[in-house]
């Protein structure tokens, strides 16, 4: 697959051990709207997404969906849980087509644990994960709305084209509404100017005042 080849995950490895790594591995297309996976669902196999945008998300008692993180290509997907060998802790689903590999994580565990450039990697994306959990704590319990939404597009300036605002909202835990008035508000103070398709970033910078 070129596309092992390609991920920054094993672009250290050697042709023959690309070659093994195929052997224990499957290329998935999905539809925008498939699950990935389910909550509590085993997690032995390692997900390495190579193309569109997943999310991750746990139901509450009323069957809503809370929306955990938003992923994009190339990542690894719920590695802790499979490298702890527990079910998965929250539900995955993609909100446009993608593709993932499919890596039978025992084999790969046998094989490739023990090389340098696979395990660092392995790290590099496991901090990521770390930091992600963190920034979820500091947009969702420390900052307010105002802060909160400052903060997401100060970090993510495409993400008034990638995503709808129900889908920011969503990311945000907090109501369409809401942020449509934050969205307006951050418009009249210049930082946003509002177009034909939409908001776009004018005054970057000067989001970090809002969060600082």
């Amino acid at each position: 697959m070129v596309e092992l080849q390609k991920c920054y995950f094993f672009n250290n490895l050697s042709e023959q051990d690309i070659r093994e790594l195929e052997r224990i591995s499957k290329k998935v297309s999905y539809t925008k709207g498939s699950i990935l996976f389910y909550e509590k669902e085993p997690a032995d196999t390692l997900i390495l997404l190579i193309e569109g945008v997943i999310k991750i998300y746990k139901t509450d008692l009323k069957n809503n969906e809370v929306i955990m993180r938003r992923f994009r290509a190339p990542s690894l997907v719920a590695e802790m849980a499979t490298f702890e060998e527990i079910p998965f802790p929250a539900s995955a689903s993609f909100d446009t087509d993608g593709t993932v590999i499919i890596i039978d994580f025992q084999r790969f565990k046998e094989q490739f644990m023990d090389k340098p450039g696979v395990s660092s990697s392995i790290i590099k994306s496991l901090s990521r994960k770390i930091k992600n959990l963190e920034e979820v704590i500091d947009l969702n319990i420390v900052l307010d709305t105002t802060a909160r939404l400052a903060k997401y597009l100060y970090e993510h300036e495409a993400i008034l084209d990638e995503l709808k605002n129900y889908q920011i909202a969503e990311d945000l835990h907090m109501t369409p509404e809401t942020l449509s008035r934050t969205l307006k508000k951050f418009s009249i103070l210049g930082l946003l100017e509002k177009g034909a398709k939409g908001y776009t970033l004018t005054n970057v910078e000067g989001l970090r005042v809002l969060f600082e």
